[in-house]
């Protein structure tokens, strides 16, 4: 804050507080709903990085600000800073652009028996689409030459299957955009051996946390990336990296990721000079050799600061340019609006139902016989077809070999010419509830357009 006012930044703050203190204070969310009016009323917020306690059921709080505010797109510049800073990989100039609001991420897990807990991932639409037009937009208007998709799609098949789909889509919009995608392993193994070979990479949450924290590392510090949070009204602009409770307070931590985030948020707010004063004083700080504890070694740096002491020199440094570093330059930036186009389903039919069951030897029930106990629910249009254990199918054909859990997904689907109702899928239920079956969840089996929206079983 004592940098972007030294560099003439305009405008006033309100102070807010949330994460560890305020959970332990006995809110549930780590946010207060003043604090949340106050986030509505600015419209921006400049986040340190906050602690979520772990366990005891905890939501994280960076979560849930992304969330209340519609901040769907998280953009995690990386640069390497060679030879000022100690890395082997002194030529990685990359752009994470991160799906910031679904996927694993929207926290929906529950136990469902002894030995079984589940989350679920939650892949849309309109969610991919948005942070998928948002990546060429944003390559496109910072002169970016490629646009590079990661999914495992060869395994989730219609999750990241429905994300890669979408991504090629989008891609044939942007004609001047090389494009390419990788499965998340190979590709993150990728950006860590040969981050050279990718400008913009897009993924959807959980895998967007991961890389883009793996490639901030290549640079030499995670302590380095700034981020910003974009949605269409508000924005949050924040570290990358996390809270380090361990050394708060001590002086010595890296200010450069919030600062840099710093510089994101005075392009999106209208004052771009200031951006080019602070971000060119920084690259000449860090080109002098004056460096805090996590990036300093011998032989590279001249001067080892701490907190303070390096947003002094930075201060001092204001109008400068580096000589070594291409200096940067900022213009007004638009924030970039994503239409999402309206996908017509023409038929949504409903062919059966996975009823998951817990039916374990602890209860004295012999896996063996379930797929016969199971057959004895058949009627009203709906019949067994199979069983799977952790996705595994075991029946029919059981076979030994695949370890068992107390945990079984009971597909039954339609027999015959009747349809499959509610109805009819509440009397299967009541039928298995009066034989004694522990029923701890259902989904149902959908048709659309005639396309499955259900996945087989692993050997079906």
């Amino acid at each position: 804050m004592r940098i972007l006012a030294a560099a003439g930044a305009q405008f006033e703050t309100e102070e807010i507080q949330v994460g560890e203190k305020v959970y332990l204070a006995g809110s549930p969310t780590g946010i207060s709903r003043e604090a949340l009016d106050t986030l509505f009323r600015n419209k921006i917020l400049y986040k340190a990085p906050i602690t979520t306690p772990q366990g005891s059921g905890f939501k994280s709080i960076n979560v849930t600000i992304r969330k209340a505010l519609g901040l769907y797109a998280n953009v995690r510049p990386v640069m390497s800073y060679h030879p000022f800073v100690s890395t082997k990989y002194p030529q990685v100039d990359i752009v994470v652009v991160r799906e910031n609001e679904e996927d694993l991420y929207s926290g929906i897990e529950h136990r469902q028996t002894r030995e079984v807990y589940q989350t679920l991932k939650l892949i849309s639409h309109p969610g991919s689409e948005r942070i998928i037009r948002y990546a060429f937009e944003f390559a496109r208007r910072n002169n970016r030459r490629k646009v590079t998709c990661f999914t495992k799609d060869n395994i989730m098949k219609m999750t990241d299957g429905l994300f890669h789909k979408i991504f090629d889509e989008v891609a044939q919009e942007y004609p001047d955009i090389v494009t390419d995608h990788k499965i998340i392993d190979i590709g993150a193994a990728r950006a860590a051996t040969q981050p050279e070979t990718f400008d913009v990479i897009v993924m959807s949450n959980l895998y967007g946390d991961i890389v883009s924290d793996i490639v901030a590392e290549l640079t030499g510090s995670v302590g380095l990336a700034g981020s910003a949070n974009i949605g269409d009204k508000y924005a949050l602009f924040e570290a990358i990296h996390g809270s380090a409770p361990d050394i708060a307070g001590r002086g010595i931590a890296n200010p450069s990721g919030l600062l840099l985030a710093g510089v994101q948020m005075m392009v999106h707010i209208g004052q771009p000079q200031v951006a080019e004063l602070v971000h060119n004083a920084w690259l000449k700080t860090i080109e002098d050799g004056i460096h805090t504890g996590d990036i300093h070694k011998d032989g590279t740096s001249k001067q080892r600061v701490g907190t303070d002491g390096f947003a002094d020199a930075v201060i001092e440094r204001l109008g400068q340019r580096p000589t070594h570093f291409s200096a940067v330059s900022y213009g007004a930036a638009d924030v970039i609006r994503t239409e999402v186009r309206p996908r017509l389903v023409r038929q949504k039919s409903l062919v059966g139902v996975d009823m998951f069951v817990d039916w374990s030897p602890e209860d004295g029930r012999d896996p063996n016989k379930l797929g016969a106990a199971l057959q004895e629910l058949n009627g009203d249009g709906l019949q067994l077809i199979m069983i799977t254990n952790r996705g595994q199918k075991v029946w029919p054909d059981t076979r030994s070999e695949t370890f068992l859990t107390d945990h079984w997904r009971c597909r039954f689907q339609s027999a015959g010419e009747l349809p499959v109702t509610h109805h009819r899928l509440i009397s299967l239920f009541q039928r298995a509830v009066n034989a004694g079956f522990d029923i701890v969840k259902t989904e149902n089996l959908y048709m659309f357009d005639g396309e499955r929206g259900f996945s087989l079983g692993a050997g079906e």
